[in-house]
């Protein structure tokens, strides 16, 4: 069997991970761009609106009513700038990290499940070391 040339698996791995991350994203009980700014929070810790915005790519006024939300939600909470008087930081709420638990644990036992009922011992196997190599590409 040839070797595949990297373009062709470039192409196919970033179709089947776009496929795979629109179902698991079915699993979700909040909106996906909720939930990415709680990842972001949980992962980088307290940051401005500004910071959030920048970091998810959207407008200032986008992120300003997506903060809104989850603080009506009660999923993050507003605190003082430690060192500028006229900023405000958002930090995940203890509600907020539970909520965020919550979708991971829904998508990551869709997918387990998926697998088992999927996928023999040996496509298992290849599934783990190709995981790996994602990993390994991920972090280039």
């Amino acid at each position: 069997m040839a070797t595949p040339e990297p373009a062709t698996v470039a192409a196919e791995l970033r179709t089947a991970m776009g496929k795979l991350t629109r179902r698991v994203k079915h699993e979700d009980h909040i909106p996906h761009g909720q939930v990415a700014v709680l990842g972001v929070l949980d992962r980088d810790g307290a940051m401005t609106t500004s910071d959030l915005a920048a970091d998810q790519r959207v407008r200032p006024q986008s992120m300003a009513r997506a903060v809104g939300l989850l603080l009506e939600q009660g999923l993050v909470v507003r605190r003082a700038h430690p060192t500028d008087g006229r900023k405000s930081l958002v930090e995940l709420s203890g509600a907020g990290r539970d909520a965020l638990e919550g979708e991971r644990g829904r998508r990551a036992g869709w997918l387990a499940q998926a697998i088992e009922a999927e996928l023999t011992a040996e496509e298992r196997a290849a599934l783990a070391r190709g995981a790996a190599l994602m990993e390994r590409l991920a972090g280039r």
